[in-house]
């Protein structure tokens, strides 16, 4: 069946197409694409919080606690900042530092190619950078994983020190880094800790994060009003507020706006925009990578 839709002409052959076709096509005819990723991205581009990755690297954090994901483990309350501090430097490291290039994000650049496009996302690692994104297009709303903050967010103020972490991996022992590696901060001497947002404490947002916050929302008021595509890939609803939940309100407040949603789960979407509404749910790296044509 035809979707009734006056501004999208894809639409009228969405039948007839795979969804590899019908996504590369839609991309192709939107004045703007507003891309939101989520964790599912980085899991399809084999950057997952389980299984082996998470087992190889951390099998003493395993045995002690009982943890059953990486993400699990990094929101942990360690004993004290010796051990936070050895589970983060690897951990960082490892989603950040020395993150490989991600298949699925190559595929994803490519066919942005010459597009009006810019991306927000929930995820905290370095999968864009790795990927040659231009990073002036990136907004990580969530902070990074390469980025240290005060625990007491005393001062809006980040601080990254790569060298450190590569010497708190090398030289800690039965995870705990040695006492003169734990970073401290300059302002009040409370120890640091990595630049994520919690549901508890928010997290410290400084003058890059403002920076990237402030070209998505111009993009957005530059766009606003267009076709726009709203994609939203490997997005779940743990923190729905930040990415999904707007996605939607401004599809809402669009008509000739579109929201496509690549996730394999089904969730629940709004009443007023499933005209509006794509769903593709096959998988996400497959789909990526097909619709590149290669």
């Amino acid at each position: 069946m035809q979707r009734e839709n006056n501004y999208w002409q894809t639409l009228t052959k969405e039948s007839s197409l795979s969804q590899a076709e019908l996504l590369k096509e839609l991309v192709d005819e939107a004045e703007a694409v507003v891309i939101g990723i989520g964790a599912g991205m980085s899991a399809a581009a084999g950057f997952t919080y389980v299984g082996k990755r998470f087992t190889d690297a951390f099998p003493d954090f395993i045995s002690k606690y009982r943890f059953f994901d990486m993400l699990q483990a990094s929101l942990f309350e360690y004993e004290d900042v010796q051990e936070y501090w050895a589970f983060q430097s690897r951990f960082s490291l490892l989603n950040f530092f020395d993150q490989p290039v991600g298949q699925a994000y190559i595929d994803l650049r490519e066919m942005l190619t010459a597009k009006n496009y810019h991306i927000i996302t929930t995820n905290a690692d370095n999968a864009f950078y790795a990927a040659k994104y231009d990073m002036d297009k990136v907004f990580r709303i969530q902070g990074e994983y390469g980025l240290w903050q005060c625990v007491n967010h005393c001062h809006q103020q980040t601080y990254q020190d790569e060298a450190l972490i590569r010497e708190m991996v090398e030289k800690q022992v039965h995870m705990k880094v040695p006492k003169e590696l734990v970073p401290y901060c300059p302002e009040c001497g409370a120890p640091l800790e990595v630049n994520k947002r919690t549901v508890e404490k928010g997290m410290v947002e400084d003058a890059h994060f403002h920076e990237q916050k402030n070209r998505y929302e111009q993009f957005l008021h530059e766009n606003n009003g267009k076709k726009v595509l709203f994609l939203e890939i490997g997005i779940g609803h743990t923190t729905p507020q930040l990415i999904k939940h707007p996605f939607q309100q401004m599809t809402e407040e669009n008509e000739k706006a579109l929201f496509v949603t690549m996730n394999q789960k089904d969730y629940f979407i709004p009443q007023s925009i499933r005209p509006q509404t794509i769903r593709l749910d096959e998988d996400i790296a497959e789909v990526l990578h097909t619709a590149t044509g290669k």
